[in-house]
């Protein structure tokens, strides 16, 4: 059974059984109708959403050089990132940005919770965008309430329509720009115009479109509480200094309502109005303490502030704090101070000596790659002129922004030769793979495997050159 599981329990002698019990072992899930808020924090959010799709929507409108200026170019084996253009053998770049994404994860989440999810995850930023239709179209939390419980009717059925109409090719544009950066867009618009997709275009529009379609509109809190990894290795980077949602129990309990020409002096800060949990995207309570389910979005530290500016209470019974700072073992001067530690100071090294090797790798590397394989069709000849010869398929690409002419010359052992063009022009960010004959008068050199040296060198500059090595056959 997937809900339930009957428990039946064996009749004594003499006795009547007793009914069946059952035991949920899945709760059922509720929808969540989200209260709109407004404050610093739900300001923030929204400064990320824009932030975010302005960038995502944007960037693949951008030229550079007349081309694309970010574009992984799955068909060319290319990615170009404005003036950084990348090959399938600058693949350590890619292990090194995973690193770099690593470490940050872990900087970040030590020192201020997760504030990535509240604020930049694209499940958080979609969801607030759904939520921004669906609150606009069918009014706040109430009348979602009232709309959703009612009978189908015909502004009921249009309001509907229209919002899933809205999310839908929100979301097939969303998969439209994801697939901009793997096919050039001004391309990509083309084929949209002609119905002209291909078909792995095709699929990868409608599976990221529906994808955003289903998570944002419909799974939301769920992808936060069941299917991300985040959320449950999040406890092993969390310490008592890590930045938290936290509500203040010492200040906000006894909860109660505060009721006129009555003794409230007894009750704490919090009156119980559940607003916190109205506003929440993944429906906690944050008055339960911490949780893995907390995002760390601060919706409710802005509903709770609201409110206490409506009782004359001092704000901050729910804010962004530390575990040891609420408990009072240092104040809000010496929570500064304390997010400076020794994990913090080690978190950051690595990440800046990461972060500089790379960089530094990035601006010194060579604008030029050859790689140099033997013929395998013929290890090696004799050929007119007493020589032996031997053949080599050169691959030479230029990964610099500009045409370039590269001169070929071999080294290695005496009388050893080229009896190809000694030269090869290529375009900017281009390869180009030729055949090399190598010839040794025969007698000079012994028999056997003798290791010899190709150098590319561009003719407008000697520093750009590459010395790659390989094997010369002496039958």
């Amino acid at each position: 059974m997937t809900e339930a599981a009957k428990v039946a329990v064996p009749e004594a002698s003499g006795e009547t059984a007793p009914a069946p019990q059952q035991i949920h072992f899945y709760e059922k899930h509720k929808k969540i109708y989200i209260r709109s808020v407004q404050g610093w924090w739900a300001t923030w959010r929204w400064v990320f959403v824009w932030g975010t799709q302005l960038l995502f929507y944007g960037l693949p409108w951008i030229q550079w050089n007349e081309r694309q200026a970010i574009l992984f170019h799955l068909v060319e084996r290319k990615f170009y990132l404005f003036g950084l253009i990348l090959w399938p053998q600058d693949v350590f770049y890619l292990t090194v940005i995973l690193i770099l994404s690593a470490y940050g994860l872990f900087l970040f989440t030590a020192v201020a919770g997760r504030l990535f999810c509240g604020y930049a995850c694209p499940q958080t930023v979609y969801t607030e965008i759904f939520m921004w239709v669906e609150n606009r179209l069918e009014g706040d939390r109430p009348a979602r309430l009232k709309l959703d419980k009612g009978p189908m009717t015909g502004k009921k059925l249009r309001l509907k329509t229209v919002k899933h109409l809205i999310w839908g090719l929100f979301s097939l544009w969303t998969g439209f720009t994801l697939v901009g950066y793997f096919t050039p867009v001004q391309e990509l618009l083309t084929n949209a115009r002609h119905f002209g997709f291909g078909g792995w275009e095709i699929f990868w529009i409608l599976f990221y479109g529906g994808f955003t379609y289903l998570m944002a509109g419909f799974m939301r809190e769920q992808v936060c509480k069941y299917m991300c990894p985040y959320a449950r290795f999040q406890s092993v980077m969390f310490d008592p200094d890590t930045l938290v949602i936290t509500y203040d129990q010492k200040r906000g309990e006894p909860r109660g309502v505060r009721r006129k020409n009555a003794d409230n002096a007894a009750l704490g800060a919090c009156i119980d109005c559940s607003i916190c949990v109205h506003v929440c995207p993944t429906g906690i309570d944050i008055r339960k303490g911490l949780q893995y389910e907390c995002i760390g979005c601060g919706a409710c530290i802005d509903a709770c502030d609201e409110v206490m500016d409506k009782i004359s209470q001092p704000r901050g019974l729910v804010r962004y704090t530390s575990e040891n700072a609420l408990a009072g073992k240092y104040g809000r001067t010496g929570l500064m101070s304390h997010i400076i530690r020794p994990r913090i100071l080690v978190y950051t090294a690595i990440l800046a000596l990461i972060t500089l090797a790379a960089s530094w790798s990035l601006l010194t590397r060579v604008p030029l790659r050859a790689d140099v394989l033997r013929d395998r069709t013929i290890l090696s000849r004799e050929v007119r002129g007493g020589k032996i010869e031997n053949l080599y398929i050169l691959k030479v690409m230029n990964i610099s922004e500009t045409p370039r002419t590269f001169s070929i010359q071999v080294s290695g052992l005496e009388g050893l030769e080229l009896a190809t063009g000694q030269q090869i022009t290529i375009a900017a960010a281009e390869n180009e793979e030729l055949t090399v004959s190598v010839q040794v008068p025969m007698g000079v050199t012994p028999k056997g495997t003798h290791k010899i040296f190709f150098d590319v060198v561009a003719d407008d500059d000697p520093q750009v050159a590459v010395h790659e090595k390989t094997t010369f056959i002496m039958p």
